[in-house]
């Protein structure tokens, strides 16, 4: 079988618009045009997609892929634009991209399913613990805010209440109730030591 396709490797060698006859021919249903396409370029495909794909399966599967579409979409080809080889190798290489990404992504997605399904065992002792400082922290960094920033603060995050809503219940302009409100985190942040 190798002397075969040998053979005909340097058949297409001696000829090198055949395999672009071969592929027209193909576009036009040749079986045996496609046939013979396929036992000139098969190894050369395949080896690109096995470099592209670690697992030998995955490269046959993406390699009669290849073949596939190129005797599907052989119309598409035109010889006045290029040569058949780069043509088959594009395919290729598209393919075996396209399964390298499905599999990253199928890989991700269990991955996203296992770590979301796995049960971790919570210490809600010490989460609590960690709230309670937390809060006692912001607690006294609103003590060292001006009276005026440390309203707007309180009623927008712990009352829920809009910079709009804020300036109507304050009864001051709405840019005053702006600049309360980020002069307050600003001053918040660098108490609280949080840097951005």
């Amino acid at each position: 079988m190798l002397g075969i396709v040998v053979a005909v490797a340097e058949q297409f060698e001696e000829h090198p618009r055949a395999l672009e006859e071969l592929l027209v021919a193909t576009a036009s249903g040749d079986r045996e045009a496609f046939g013979l396409l396929y036992d000139a370029t098969s190894a050369r495909v395949f080896g690109l997609v096995r470099r592209l794909l670690v697992d030998a399966a995955q490269a046959e599967e993406v390699t009669q892929d290849v073949f596939l579409e190129a005797w599907q979409t052989a119309a598409r080809f035109d010889p006045e634009r290029g040569s058949a080889i780069p043509w088959l190798l594009t395919l290729a290489h598209r393919r075996a991209v396209d399964r390298v990404r499905a599999s990253q992504s199928s890989r991700e997605r269990d991955l996203k399913a296992g770590i979301r399904d796995l049960d971790v065992p919570v210490d809600e002792v010490a989460e609590a613990a960690e709230i309670a400082i937390e809060h006692e922290k912001v607690a006294e960094a609103l003590t060292r805010l001006s009276p005026a920033q440390r309203e707007c603060i309180s009623l927008a995050y712990y009352g829920g209440c809009t910079q709009s809503e804020i300036a109507a219940r304050l009864e001051v302009p709405l840019g005053t109730v702006k600049t309360r409100l980020r002069d307050g985190m600003i001053r918040l942040r660098d108490v609280l030591g949080v840097t951005t």
